[in-house]
């Protein structure tokens, strides 16, 4: 008996949807490997062979140490204050539901473990705390936003 092709579907959307770079999934003893690339271009070396569901860490960003040990990019020099950086590759919500208040404001006091906003990983909702306390200076990205691994969502002073 075959691996039912909706199964396989939706195994591509969820290697299209992670940072995974292969997926291989076996059912009794059939076996399903989906790769994004092609057979004759090496895999990067820094892929983990397995990642859990639960994290959605990218397979090509360098680690938060390595990141902050390069020089800084012009972008972010203009940003006066903390800068919170995205924990994951995701989209970026700014409230809870379409139809919410967003979760703060430009302007907003904001206090060690108030929710600033979150990212949607994996049809999995992480909300994103403040690890410090301040007020909004600037919101880097839009409701909705695909985001990056490290990339600065908001400006806290």
């Amino acid at each position: 008996m075959a691996m039912d092709i909706r199964k396989i579907k939706k195994l591509i959307e969820l290697l299209e949807e992670s940072n995974l770079a292969e997926l291989e999934i076996r059912e009794g003893e059939e076996t399903v490997r989906l790769s994004r690339w092609p057979k004759n271009l090496p895999m990067p070396s820094a892929a983990p062979t397995v990642i859990p569901v639960a994290q959605a860490a990218p397979t090509h960003a360098p680690a938060p140490a390595a990141a902050s040990h390069a020089p800084s990019a012009p972008a972010e020099a203009a940003h006066d204050g903390t800068v919170v950086r995205s924990p994951m590759v995701g989209t970026y919500y700014a409230a809870s539901a379409p139809n919410a208040p967003p979760f703060i404001k430009v302007g907003q006091q904001i206090k060690v473990g108030d929710t600033l906003g979150i990212i949607e990983a994996m049809k999995m909702f992480n909300p994103i705390e403040s690890e410090v306390a301040g007020t909004i200076v600037k919101i880097l990205v839009q409701n909705g936003q695909p985001v990056e691994f490290d990339e600065p969502l908001i400006v806290v002073q």
